[in-house]
């Protein structure tokens, strides 16, 4: 591919951070021994270094390159055609475009310099950042690269079979987000097809100029992604959409689209790679302190104030990524239910479209860097100490509920008492936004709190929130109605052209789905809903007492979430429920955590007209050892 262009064209500077450790010198010899000059491209080399030792890095690579090479001793302005290197004893960041150096931040004598430079290299360059990881032990990178990639810049990794020490490189492909992995001679040519890469996000290049019959192309790369994953991408605005299959073509040494589309029918491989570059999940622990204090000191104490003691505390995250939020959350629940005593539970529903990413936040494993922002008395009390990192302590982890869930097609939760959404909808078209905030309003009780990103708002809504707080955006819902989910608003995107057969849905009246739930509040026991595949679809208040986590990797299934005595005789009665088409109650089950009650489970399957299948509804009753005098609500 020719990496020419017109000489009158703007130059934009292009920063390739490279993190190396044991066995790093062999590999940046040979890295730079293939370095051309580039007017666009900067490299800035991190290794792990002892502040007992001087560095000769500087010495030995002078001999493999003609680029000039300098160790950074203080705040230092970026240019193209240069090597930095991070000095003995200090971590190195880079902010508007200059290399800044700070003490080393040390816990328990860990430390990751190159996570540390990766995130600021993701923050401050976006698609214009390169992370390299190569030879080394241990693990660091690999959580710093997860910025880069979803900044949208070009992560590569090392092959193993290259590197001296494979550990570091393993742990960045085990990510599943590295782009390519070479042998160090072979990344500078991938890096200027990178550089060289014509894409709409820079050098003035429209779309179309690049990408010939977009729209039927994109209609059919959305239709293989929908059949494969069940997620509509076309509900994304167009820019996002465009920058990160502009990605892809670039990797794949291709300009033309029409090509690549047909490409990806029956490459799974590659449709996978695509479907994971345009899931969006930047998070971080703490987030806007400013607003996480107005939540600590303002939100949280309100609604405990106002929290039924029956049905507790009730908080669905949406698009929570790898989990860094809803534990913060976790963190500040826990926190102000001890200093007020109060006796409530507390249940977060943390839910995202990305499976990967809910199976990090599942096992709650954080680096060094990841916790930065957490204050060392809530890493004492709410994270275990562990040799590559931060485990989430058991008693927070269990207030968490992680979930597959899609905000646009998905039935939301309900009887929620906070809904946390940000920077998601900024992602989505129009119309999906409306109906993705008519889902949210639904979900929340009276008084309910929305919180979305700082570039958010109710749109179309506003007239059923209260702004609580315009810098931050937490609304809260103003009256108690309901409006119809049933979108208002037509779906207009490229498969929606194609004629259809379908009945047109109907909204339902907002003053009788407000009725509808009353009722439910007042009369429904608790129970779920779950479909013929055992994925939970729905929770009725009160029956969240009777989910809990299960460790390792992140589900919907109903079986898989409830409390583990329940688990056995949940799915034989769904099984029988099925095959019988009949109730099926199993009764006098003991729970551990509840050992002066019996556990009565009734299983009552139903025919889904909408979705064409056979659903249930899964009812837990409880009653007291006593007996006699038990109450307990029933729909027998």
């Amino acid at each position: 591919m020719s990496t020419e262009r017109p000489h009158d064209e703007p130059r934009e500077l292009f920063v390739v951070g490279i993190g190396a450790s044991a066995g790093g010198l062999e590999a940046l010899e040979l890295f730079f021994h293939h370095v051309d000059d580039s007017p666009e491209v900067a490299y800035v080399v991190i290794q792990h270094l002892s502040p007992e030792h001087p560095s000769l890095m500087d010495e030995l690579l002078v001999r493999h390159t003609r680029l000039p090479i300098q160790v950074v001793t203080q705040a230092t302005k970026v240019h193209p055609n240069h090597i930095y290197l991070n000095p003995p004893g200090k971590e190195m960041i880079i902010a508007n475009g200059e290399l800044i150096l700070a003490d080393r931040a040390e816990r328990d004598g860990l430390t990751l310099p190159i996570d540390h430079f990766f995130r600021s290299l993701s923050q401050d360059l976006g698609t214009h950042a390169v992370a390299i990881v190569l030879s080394g032990t241990g693990s660091d990178g690999s959580r710093g690269i997860r910025e880069v990639h979803d900044a949208g810049g070009l992560v590569l990794a090392q092959s193993e079979e290259s590197a001296r020490f494979d550990g570091m490189p393993r742990a960045a492909q085990e990510t599943g987000i590295v782009d390519a992995v070479l042998s160090p001679d072979e990344m500078p040519d991938m890096i200027a097809s990178y550089v060289a890469f014509p894409t709409s996000g820079n050098r003035g290049v429209t779309p179309r100029d690049v990408l010939p019959s977009l729209e039927a192309n994109m209609s059919t790369i959305f239709r293989l992604l929908r059949c494969k994953y069940g997620i509509d991408f076309s509900n994304y605005k167009a820019s996002t959409i465009t920058r990160r299959v502009e990605r892809r073509l670039m990797l794949n040494h291709s300009f033309d689209l029409s090509e690549y589309a047909e490409s990806l029918n029956g490459n799974d491989e590659e449709l996978n790679r695509l479907y994971k570059d345009l899931l969006i999940g930047v998070t971080r622990f703490f987030r806007d302190d400013d607003a996480f204090a107005y939540l600590e000191h303002t939100v949280v104490p309100s609604l405990i104030g106002r929290a039924n003691a029956d049905e507790g505390l009730r908080i669905w995250i949406a698009g929570t990524a790898t989990g860094e939020e809803a534990y913060s959350i976790g963190m500040i629940l826990a926190e102000q239910l001890e200093r007020r005593a109060a006796s409530l539970t507390a249940k977060i529903f943390a839910t995202d479209v990305h499976v990967d990413s809910l199976e990090v936040a599942a096992r709650g494993m954080y680096s060094e860097d990841d916790v930065k922002d957490v204050s060392p008395a809530r890493l004492e009390r709410f994270f275990v100490r562990r040799p590559d990192g931060y485990l989430v302590a058991p008693a927070l982890r269990k207030m968490v509920v992680f979930a597959p869930h899609n905000v646009i097609r998905d039935a939301p939760f309900t009887s929620l008492d906070m809904i946390t959404c940000r920077n998601m909808l900024i992602y989505l078209r129009p119309h999906s936004q409306k109906k993705a905030l008519s889902m949210f309003h639904f979900g929340l009780k009276p008084g309910g709190v929305l919180w979305l990103g700082p570039s958010e708002s109710a749109g179309e809504l506003v007239s059923e929130f209260e702004a609580m707080n315009d810098r931050w955006r937490f609304f809260q819902k103003s009256r108690d109605v309901r409006i119809a989910l049933t979108s208002r608003y037509p779906s207009k995107t490229l498969q929606s052209r194609t004629p259809t057969n379908e009945p047109t849905p109907v909204g339902v009246p907002s003053h009788l789905l407000e009725t509808y739930d009353k009722l439910l509040n007042d009369y429904m026991p608790p129970s779920v809903l779950v479909t013929e595949s055992h994925a939970l679809s729905h929770v009725f208040a009160g029956a969240s007492q009777f989910l809990q986590h299960r460790d390792g990797r992140p589900t919907s299934d109903v079986v898989d979430i409830v409390l583990p005595e329940l688990r056995t005789p949940l799915l034989m009665a769904l099984q029988r429920a099925t095959k019988e088409r009949a109730p099926v109650v199993f009764s006098g089950i003991r729970v551990e955590t509840r050992p002066n009650e019996e556990i009565k489970l009734i299983v009552k399957p139903f025919y889904n007209r909408t979705a064409n299948r056979l659903d249930s509804l899964v009812v837990f009753e409880s009653r007291a050892d006593v007996g006699e005098n038990a109450v307990s609500k029933s729909i027998d």
